[in-house]
């Protein structure tokens, strides 16, 4: 069972992007699209201006360039880099600060910002407003334990680090090295901070195929497809960083047939934006955003069972929450989504359906929560709001 990661211009209603695929074999997990003409800001790190103070949202609106201003929570406020700041020891409008994007704009909300800045590597991600040593919940007590012992030397007064996933597969002189690179690079960024004039852009984010090749665990991807001359070697030039990642990397270039027909990606994209989402089992879903949520209701459809009605309902349903942990990662849906199961009596059934929707959404790349079954059958679920959903992608 191969995974493949595929970089490939786009052409979608007359607009070029550039697309990151991951496939299974030749499922589609997930895609970035980017538009050719028009970079993503995620992630950027700026000078930012406070337009203005909010004060009944506890909110500031910080201009990252003329006209684009963007949403910064003041409840998140700690210790942020100042470049010019006016006499008064609140957040007031005219001040100019570092802030990163952690947020697209998205359903006509404008993109979000944090003065707590963030620097990923493969194993470790710096973080200026924290101080604390912390490591990813993905990883077990006997590893964590494991890694807080050998990492020992990570200690910083001014500021903290995540210890990523990808850590357990690697050595502490990695890890260690990693850990001088992103803290230089950090110090280098706040001394030349304060010389940048305002709306200056101060670090840029990797291309989304460096960024997706960087959060891969070690072993987790098995090939790299592209037919970009310019990508691949700058794909070439990550990898040489991390050589013991054995990845095949293929250059595409037979001129009969494009590499996006080979994957079938339109066609994969365009059933992604269908409201229907049919099952094996001849039940189906029906997907529908709304402003505030995305709602799913799994139906028995063409399904029908006279006798053991409850049982085959609990098959509809598991094959449902498999279908539905992928198509949430396929179409980037994040926020709330309420999901309508078909009705079953058991507290047995339900409970069983609820740990196999935990357990299907494991392997997404961005974090889910299972909240719970209301007392209507209801199953609360949220994913994590970063970029913006594949249907916002292809209208941008």
């Amino acid at each position: 069972m191969e995974k493949t990661l595929l970089i490939t211009n786009l052409t979608w209603n007359q607009k070029e992007y550039l697309a990151t695929a991951l496939y299974h074999d030749k499922k589609l997990l997930e895609v970035s699209l980017e538009l050719q003409d028009k970079q993503t800001i995620l992630h950027n790190i700026y000078v930012g201006r406070v337009k203005n103070i909010v004060k009944n949202l506890n909110a500031a609106f910080i201009e990252i360039a003329p006209g684009v201003s963007c949403y910064y929570d003041l409840d998140e406020l700690k210790n942020p880099l100042y470049v010019k700041k006016i006499n008064c020891p609140r957040m007031v409008q005219g001040d100019e600060v570092v802030v990163q994007v952690v947020r697209e704009r998205s359903k006509g909300k404008p993109p979000k910002v944090s003065t707590n800045l963030n620097f990923s590597g493969k194993y470790l991600v710096l973080t200026s407003e924290s101080t604390t040593l912390s490591i990813s919940r993905k990883l077990d007590a006997e590893t964590k334990k494991s890694l807080k012992e050998s990492l020992n030397f990570i200690r910083e007064p001014d500021c903290g680090f995540i210890i990523r996933t990808n850590a357990a597969q690697a050595s502490a002189e990695e890890i260690k090295e990693e850990y001088q690179i992103l803290r230089k690079e950090y110090l280098n960024l706040k001394e030349n901070a304060v010389h940048r004039t305002v709306f200056s852009c101060l670090k840029k984010q990797i291309p989304e195929y460096l960024h997706i090749l960087r959060d891969m665990k070690t072993g987790q991807l098995d090939s790299i497809v592209t037919d970009d001359a310019e990508i691949l070697g700058q794909i070439r030039q990550y990898l040489e960083q991390f050589p013991k990642q054995e990845y095949i990397l293929k250059f595409y270039e037979d001129p009969m047939i494009s590499l996006n027909k080979i994957y079938s990606l339109d066609t994969r994209l365009s059933e992604a934006l269908r409201e229907r989402v049919w099952l094996k089992s001849g039940g189906y879903l029906i997907i529908q955003p709304t402003e505030a949520l995305t709602v799913i209701d799994v139906n028995s459809g063409k399904s029908i069972a006279k006798k053991k009605a409850q049982e085959h309902y609990l098959k509809i349903n598991l094959e449902a929450a498999a279908e539905i942990a992928w198509q949430m990662r396929l179409r980037n849906i994040s926020g709330i989504i309420i999901v309508d199961f078909i009705d079953m009596k058991s507290a047995e059934d339900n409970e069983l359906l609820l740990r196999t929707l935990r357990a299907s959404v494991r392997e997404d790349s961005v974090p889910v929560q299972i909240v719970d079954m209301t007392k209507l059958h209801l199953v609360e679920i949220t994913r994590k709001k970063v970029k913006k959903s594949l249907a916002e992608q292809l209208m941008a």
